[in-house]
């Protein structure tokens, strides 16, 4: 047997795992009640893909799809909080990692996603 290969994948796997649930520098996750209470009157970015928009989103809420956001950083201010969610928490993580690398610091996420929403949307 090869101790050395196991090894390896073993601190491969720990490292995957760490990445995958260290907190994002940056980020509040957010409860609905708390969500609720704090995004109106702030940047709310729905990061789901545009069809996922268009079946129904929170009001005032701009669709930046998650594959698009490096390259749509200029409407997203940084010098004021920004509220994500998705469909389930995932992709408004990874959009949070991707803006606090770009020097976002008040970033906030719906955990649970629109999926725990329980208040009015809106149909494009």
């Amino acid at each position: 047997m090869n101790y050395g290969l196991y090894a390896l994948i073993i601190v491969l796997i720990a490292w995957m795992l760490y990445k995958r649930f260290v907190p994002v520098k940056g980020m509040r996750n957010l409860n609905l009640q708390q969500f609720k209470s704090e995004y109106q009157g702030h940047r709310l970015v729905d990061v789901r893909e545009a069809q996922e928009f268009k079946q129904g989103h929170i009001a005032g809420a701009v669709n930046i799809p998650l594959s698009q956001i490096e390259r749509r950083l200029n409407e997203i201010p940084k010098d004021k909080p920004v509220y994500l969610y998705c469909r389930s928490g995932m992709r408004s993580k990874q959009a949070a990692k991707l803006l606090s690398r770009h020097g976002y610091n008040q970033i906030a996420q719906l955990n649970g996603g629109i999926s725990v929403w329980d208040g009015p949307t809106t149909k494009k």
